[in-house]
């Protein structure tokens, strides 16, 4: 009988959780941030990308696997960019497993916060990721709890770098009426998504999304790629991020639990 395979270990200085379904299909998320590094199908086939200039040693956020955003998108708000989840120490509060396969939950709460970031965001709050796999599924869900007396707003994206082969020739269909293609640089927001597939050669991955109302595609394209100290020249080439995500603030009131869902799995066309 298979028990629960949850490990501690490293991911270069940063402690991190391992993951191991009986199938094989395994997962690394390092407790800074609770990123998702890496996520390996039961093919033994990584499906992230994470750039080997990445600091792993917590003085900066994490360039590849699944970055947590929240309680702000991008530079849309007055704290940091992407908010602070990312750049928080996170706590491993549960794992087992279910009809998911095996899982782990993280926590990061008001008290976990750093003195800067929780200056400068005082609200009550508890966040909770659970991230569960088995062949070739990944299912992610972030929870919200509004802890405090007092509603606040918060955006939220699960900002997914999908390893590729050439990006030039991913097709993405469900975040528009057509089938995207990314040219050179792409940065767009596209509302009311549900379900997306990204084609990349003999591969599909298909994600599935609930409570994230919008996706956001992303690369950098070649010229921002050689710019960035933590991308290798032709990094760009080798993911696309398409983030379930929710962009306008959303207002959670005193006491209340947002939850947001997202189910990817890997096919051959």
């Amino acid at each position: 009988m298979h028990t629960n395979a949850i490990t501690l270990g490293q991911f270069g200085q940063l402690p991190a959780v391992h993951i191991a379904s009986a199938d094989g299909a395994r997962a690394t998320v390092t407790l800074f941030g609770a990123q998702l590094v890496s996520w390996i199908t039961a093919d033994g086939a990584e499906q992230l990308f994470c750039s080997a200039r990445s600091a792993l040693d917590g003085s900066r956020a994490i360039r590849g696997g699944v970055p947590v955003i929240f309680p702000q998108f991008n530079e849309r708000g007055p704290i940091m960019r992407h908010g602070f989840a990312r750049t928080s120490t996170w706590r491993l509060v549960d794992s087992g497993e279910d009809d998911d396969g095996s899982f782990a939950v993280f926590a990061l709460a008001t008290a976990d916060l750093a003195p800067a970031p929780a200056a400068a965001w005082p609200h009550a709050f508890c966040l909770q990721l659970r991230v569960a796999l088995r062949g070739a599924h990944l299912a992610l869900t972030l929870e919200v709890d509004n802890t405090g007396a007092a509603p606040f707003d918060f955006s939220a994206a699960l900002h997914s770098y999908l390893k590729v082969a050439e990006v030039d020739a991913v097709r993405i269909d469900g975040v528009r009426a057509d089938t995207l293609r990314i040219g050179d640089a792409l940065d767009a927001i596209y509302g009311a998504v549900g379900d997306v597939t990204v084609a990349d050669g003999a591969r599909v991955l298909h994600s599935a999304q609930s409570g994230f109302v919008d996706a956001v595609v992303w690369n950098p394209g070649q010229a921002a790629s050689a710019a960035m100290a933590d991308l290798a020249a032709d990094d760009y080439r080798h993911f696309v991020c398409v983030e379930p995500a929710l962009i306008a603030p959303f207002t959670l009131a005193a006491g209340a639990r947002w939850r947001g869902h997202n189910r990817l799995a890997v096919s051959a066309v």
